[in-house]
């Protein structure tokens, strides 16, 4: 999955304005009717529901609009540019390039059809019958179009998505993935069979559920390290934070309070997401053995836990009905506002 794209987007370049004459049959000293170059094309970001990730557009790292027509003879306009569309995942937040490398908000596509304007064309060049004066009134100059916006931009890719596994490595995340819907990860004995996040469907009685499997997190991912920083940012858009905790962990809940902490150093506000832990491998005799004391010290928690196997299928069932119920009662976040903040002056009027 491609979720991190930098590319440069220009607009059309204005077409030039035209130096011409009206010469007919019986008009003398017509005067100059050159019309005005069309303006350059526009170039949005545009969300669809139908492009996955970012690796449509990885390998085209420049776009650019198409540039306005020349005016032309009895003062016609040249035609204007057609606009560029680039088509984004839903979920895709936009940042513009500045000087020293840093990164200005731009828009956050969070539904279909939501569309921004990252480049501007440029405005057509003026035909010579602008500048007629009484006293040059045969001008023999136009003005030449502009050129359109350059900027570079960067797009990431935030899934959004009402479930999200995490755990560390080998803890199980790919195997309870495909035990409760139709995704097909890679599941193998050893760590980070999952080098990207996965998603799969969750069928419910109302609706479907999305639910995403993140890489495994170690200690320090938040830092860079391990396969954890790359894909963190996929959990600031989910509604339901599913722990998965290894029981053959010797300190099970020590492990949840640092997978949490990993998680509030990245972003704050993540720690006030709604959470479930889910205990896995209870199939083992090792685990069965002590599940008396794994759940005493998850109650000192205060979350809602569940023992499951996803090997036997012990416990999935009533896991995926709570985490199906908890996302259910999880409110949509609030739309992003499209439109940076823009500093608006207001002098006072003249007395």
């Amino acid at each position: 999955m491609i979720d991190k794209v930098s590319m440069v987007v220009k607009g059309g370049k204005g077409g030039a304005g035209l130096v011409s004459f009206r010469r007919e049959k019986y008009v003398s000293f017509g005067g100059p009717d050159g019309g005005d170059g069309g303006d350059g094309g526009d170039v949005y970001i545009v969300a669809n529901s139908s492009v996955g990730d970012l690796g449509v557009i990885e390998h085209r790292r420049k776009f650019v609009a198409e540039s306005g027509n020349p005016g032309g003879r009895w003062r016609k306009h040249g035609k204007k540019g057609e606009d560029l569309n680039i088509l984004v995942p839903v979920g895709t937040v936009g940042y513009i390039v500045a000087g020293n490398e840093r990164e200005i908000f731009l828009a956050d596509l969070t539904a279909p059809g939501q569309r921004v304007l990252v480049a501007k064309g440029g405005k057509g060049g003026l035909g010579n019958m602008h500048f007629a004066t009484a006293v040059n009134q045969a001008p023999r100059v136009a003005g030449a179009g502009a050129s359109g916006e350059e900027r570079q931009i960067i797009l990431e890719l935030k899934l959004i998505t009402d479930m999200c596994l995490i755990g560390y490595p080998n803890v199980g995340k790919s195997a309870l993935l495909s035990a409760i819907s139709g995704a097909r990860p890679g599941v193998a004995n050893y760590p980070f069979t999952t080098r990207e996040p996965v998603l799969g469907v969750i069928r419910g009685s109302r609706r479907d559920f999305v639910i995403a499997e993140i890489p495994g997190l170690v200690e320090g991912a938040h830092l860079g390290k391990g396969l954890g920083y790359e894909f963190l940012r996929h959990v600031e858009r989910t509604k339901l934070l599913i722990y998965l905790l290894d029981g053959t962990s010797s300190t099970i809940d020590g492990d949840f309070i640092k997978l949490n902490e990993e998680l509030s150093l990245y972003k704050a506000n993540l720690y006030q997401k709604p959470k479930i832990i889910a205990v896995t491998k209870v199939d083992l005799p090792q685990v069965k053995d002590r599940l008396h004391d794994i759940r005493q010290a998850l109650e000192f928690l205060k979350l809602p836990f569940c023992f499951i196997s996803a090997v036997s299928g012990e416990g999935v069932l009533q896991f995926t009905s709570t985490a199906i119920e908890m996302a259910g009662q999880v409110a949509p976040e609030q739309q992003t506002d499209l439109s940076p903040a823009v500093a608006i002056f207001r002098p006072r009027p003249k007395r």
